[in-house]
């Protein structure tokens, strides 16, 4: 016997039950999705990303004391409202490595990446890039100026300026028209923007930096459908120090202080290896033209004019709707050596080049770190590798298994957290490399030659320990966390390389060749279709022969800064001359 439903507003026959009982389970449904929708609504958003880049900044900043005459009071007020870590260390000290670590989150040692020659994807054409990873995940990914080394990498972001598609990421910048201003030319080993001086010229016909700020500022002042990642790349103070002349006046000349780590015998305890790296040509050459001074005042100066540039940048983010949910980041990719181990310019393992301000600032609800950051200080040692993961983790995005470095959240949580890990940062040779635990310092070569610094004892780094006795557990302690793993050093293709200008031999003959500085490798490119000789012009003005290149080509000859080589035809009749600059390069022979 059937029964029927006889609850008030169903029908009597089956199928108007169904159709009831249906329509309630949808209504149900959505009631659950709207539900849903709602409580993601009320949500709080994923934080944005504001990353900051500075070039060639070492610690002279206020707030880590590396120079007492140092006028950085945005880099300070930023240190003072988030974490600053005065124990951090860049994994190369170069610019190409030590970015291309903090983009792809790989250290040297496993990307194969360690100089600046070497092109990032031709290494690594596959490897994703921050903005790409952060694009993929809703993100808006945009910047402006120099974060890689000096390419832009298009297919990784939404949008750039100056515009992705060039490849050329520092905007129009004002320099002396007649060069150099500061510093003569030593000689063909040197480089061209090594040179300093104050420009009679505001911010804005300056450009540059300037014209970054401005451009992060706009995109920090639009309205954004999308939680963003913005980059903003400083430039300064990479070299030249040009800035206007109003960035000079805090730093009178005649009051210039000499850098705190400086001592004149500073090499006499190094290995063979830390000898030859320390002394270069560039600090006797600059000290014999009476330019120390000078070049300390504009590399003050250079500081203050990208500690300006950054105040305008946070002054539009305190301005902008995004105040509060916008997690800040700012690092240098390596610092810089002005006298110090009697160097100049970077490419050491010593911390007046390893040691790089960084400073996070993280808003309360971000997904990886709910109560956000305070105002703290940090030594523990850590590496800009650990940028990447740290940014995914605090956005509540998915970690990659390629990253090499820790997250740096244990310590955003509690500067005094357990930390095990030390800091390596990794030179020009595989095998080399420096390495930064919390009070101490160990450097390797790549020939086996180390260094040994007490850091809480001797922060300059001026008494090597490494052959001291008493300090051999040390030592080994240390050795033992060293990394044991190299990826070999892929030399840059013939393709990548700039090219020496071709200079036609009409009437006069080829100059004589000056020959200064390190060997390097040019290769000499026939696109004739007939034979060539390829010859070196001694210091007399006096062709050498050195070899037969067929059409077509490629002929690869080790030489050095200065030196003059000469191409002639099969019958010997001289067609044109390269002159070798600074660097490896391509050497084409035109076809007409």
């Amino acid at each position: 016997m059937s029964t029927q439903v006889t609850t008030e507003g169903i029908g009597k026959t089956p199928t108007r039950r169904l159709s009831f009982w249906v329509e309630a389970v949808v209504l149900v449904l959505a009631l659950s999705l709207d539900s849903h929708l709602l409580a993601q609504d009320q949500s709080p958003p994923r934080p944005n990303v504001l990353f900051i880049a500075m070039d060639d900044l070492n610690d002279w900043i206020g707030c880590m004391g590396g120079h007492p005459q140092a006028k950085t009071p945005n880099l300070d007020r930023l240190a003072k409202s988030g974490m600053l870590f005065t124990n951090a260390h860049c994994a190369a000290p170069a610019c190409n490595p030590s970015r291309t670590a903090i983009f792809t989150g790989m250290a040297p040692n496993v990307s194969g990446v360690y100089i600046n020659s070497q092109k990032m994807r031709e290494v690594l054409p596959d490897a994703e890039i921050i903005p790409k990873t952060f694009s993929r995940h809703g993100y808006r990914a945009s910047g402006s100026g120099k974060m890689l080394h000096y390419f832009i990498d298009a297919r990784s972001w939404d949008e750039y300026f100056p515009e992705a598609s060039t490849e050329r990421p520092i905007p129009r910048t004002l320099y002396p028209e007649n060069r150099p201003v500061s510093l003569p030319r030593g000689g063909p080993w040197q480089y061209i923007e090594t040179d300093w001086g104050g420009l009679e010229a505001t911010d804005e016909e300056f450009g540059g930096d300037y014209t970054v700020s401005e451009w992060v500022s706009g995109e920090l002042a639009k309205k954004h459908e999308k939680p963003f990642f913005l980059a903003c790349g400083i430039y300064r103070p990479h070299e030249p120090w040009f800035v206007p002349e109003k960035y000079f006046e805090p730093f009178p000349l005649e009051s210039i202080e000499l850098p705190p780590g400086y001592q004149e015998d500073d090499l006499n305890d190094l290995p063979p290896e830390g000898q030859r790296l320390g002394a270069t040509r560039y600090f006797a050459h600059i000290q014999q033209h009476g330019e120390w001074k000078h070049a300390i005042q504009s590399y003050l100066a250079s500081i203050y004019f990208a500690d300006t540039m950054l105040g305008r940048v946070l002054d539009a983010l305190d301005r902008s709707a995004y105040a509060d949910n916008t997690i800040v980041v700012l690092w240098s990719d390596h610092g810089w050596h002005l006298g110090e181990k009697q160097h100049w310019q970077k490419y050491t393992a010593w911390r007046r080049c390893t040691r790089v301000p960084l400073i996070v600032r993280v808003p309360p609800a971000a997904p990886g770190l709910p109560n956000g950051t305070t105002s703290a200080v940090c030594d523990q040692p850590v590496n800009l590798v650990s940028l990447y993961p740290t940014l995914l983790e605090l956005c509540g995005l998915p970690a990659s298994k390629v990253h090499d470095g820790p997250s740096l959240i244990p310590l955003l949580q509690n500067p005094n957290a357990d930390w095990p890990h030390v800091s390596v940062t990794y030179l020009q040779r595989p095998g080399g490399y420096g390495l930064s635990d919390q009070t101490w310092r160990y450097i390797h070569y790549a020939n086996g030659d180390e260094e040994l610094y007490d850091i809480e004892a001797d922060p300059f780094e001026w008494t090597n320990l490494a052959a001291d006795p008493k300090y051999a557990q040390q030592l080994a302690q240390l050795r033992a966390k060293g990394p044991t793993e190299f990826a070999p050093l892929r030399p840059p293709s013939v393709a990548s390389l700039g090219s020496l200008t071709w200079s036609p031999i009409e009437e006069t003959a080829a100059p004589a060749s000056r020959p200064d500085g390190s060997s390097f490798p040019v290769h000499f490119i026939n696109r004739t279709e007939s034979p060539v000789k390829l010859y070196w012009v001694d210091r007399t003005g006096k062709p050498k022969f050195f070899r037969n290149i067929a059409p077509g080509q490629t002929a690869q000859q080790q030489t050095r800064p200065g030196a003059i080589w000469q191409i002639s035809s099969e019958a010997e009749q001289p067609l044109g001359y390269f002159q070798v600059g600074d660097r490896s390069a391509k050497a084409i022979v035109p076809a007409s």
